[in-house]
This record gives C-alpha cells, sequence and structure tokens, in this order.
C-alpha cells in the first residue's frame, strides 16, 4: 500500500490510524466503499466542499449513507446561505480529485464542520486523499490534526 500525503501528515503528528484500501475503479460512491471494506455506513463519511458568501469556503464531513442539508449547513458557518462547489473547482482549490477528498492535507484550511453523529463513534473512515484509499481514526485524534466542529448537518431521511 502506498502511502498518501494524509497518511504522511498523520505519522508526523503521531496519530494512531488505520489505512484502508480498495481496488480503484474510479470515483465510486461512499455507500460502495463502506461495502467494499465491509464497513457500517454510519462510520464511513465523505468530504463536502462548498461556497457561501463573499467565496468563504466551507468543508463538511457527513456519513455516507446522508445527504448534506444546506440549510443547516450555512447555520453552522453563519452563512446566509451554502452550495456545493463545482466538481472542476474541487481538485484547483483542495488539491484533491472528486471521490478522493480528505478533510485533512488540503491547499488551504477551510472552516470545517463534522457530522455530530462522528463523535459517537470509537472511530470513523473518511478518505485518505486518494481514491482507493481511506484512513480510520478517531474523532478525538482527528482533532489534533485539524481544527472542526461537531454540528447537526444531514437532512433527516
Amino acid at each position: 500500500m502506498q502511502k498518501t500525503n494524509v497518511m504522511r501528515i498523520l505519522d508526523q503528528k503521531k496519530i494512531a490510524y488505520q489505512p484502508h484500501c480498495y481496488e480503484n475503479t474510479g470515483a465510486v460512491s461512499g455507500m460502495e466503499v463502506a461495502e467494499v471494506l465491509g464497513q457500517d455506513v454510519s462510520q464511513v463519511f465523505k468530504t463536502l466542499v462548498t461556497v457561501g458568501g463573499a467565496k468563504k469556503y466551507y468543508v463538511f464531513v457527513i456519513p455516507v449513507h446522508k445527504e448534506l442539508d444546506l440549510k443547516k449547513a450555512a447555520s453552522a458557518v453563519r452563512e446566509k446561505r451554502i452550495e456545493m462547489i463545482k466538481e472542476k473547482e474541487l481538485l484547483p482549490l483542495t488539491g484533491y480529485v472528486h471521490g478522493g477528498c480528505s478533510p485533512i492535507g488540503m491547499k488551504k484550511f477551510f472552516k470545517t464542520v463534522v457530522d455530530e453523529t462522528a463523535a459517537r463513534q470509537d472511530t470513523i473512515m473518511f478518505s485518505a486523499g486518494k481514491i482507493g484509499y481511506q484512513v480510520e481514526v478517531s474523532p478525538e485524534d482527528l482533532k489534533k490534526v485539524i481544527d472542526f466542529s461537531f454540528a447537526d448537518i444531514t437532512k433527516k431521511l
């Protein structure tokens, strides 16, 4: 298994993590990733990048089986409204491609909010910055790497 930049950052910060790898068949849904890795969907998270007023960018990390509630998300970052960025903007803005976006190691740090359900998990899994690679860390350890807050940011199913 290759080390990704996310894994190198975790190593530098001496954060324990469990790497997970799956066959890279291009961008796949988070649900498919959870299934392939045999993980509970409530433990596997996806990283979404949005833009609000005055071109301020925000990162939201939510369970793969849920949808971001844009109103709740805007409220969590004190914006009137936010919207998802266009896929073509993701790589130049973050350094990551669609399907491989991680809250750790973006080109620039953006205000980050993690869905409150993560606080109830021993560990959460998210992209290691490359399609086919995931890392599993505790929410407490993630706090040692990036600054984020917890909030209710998903739609009720």
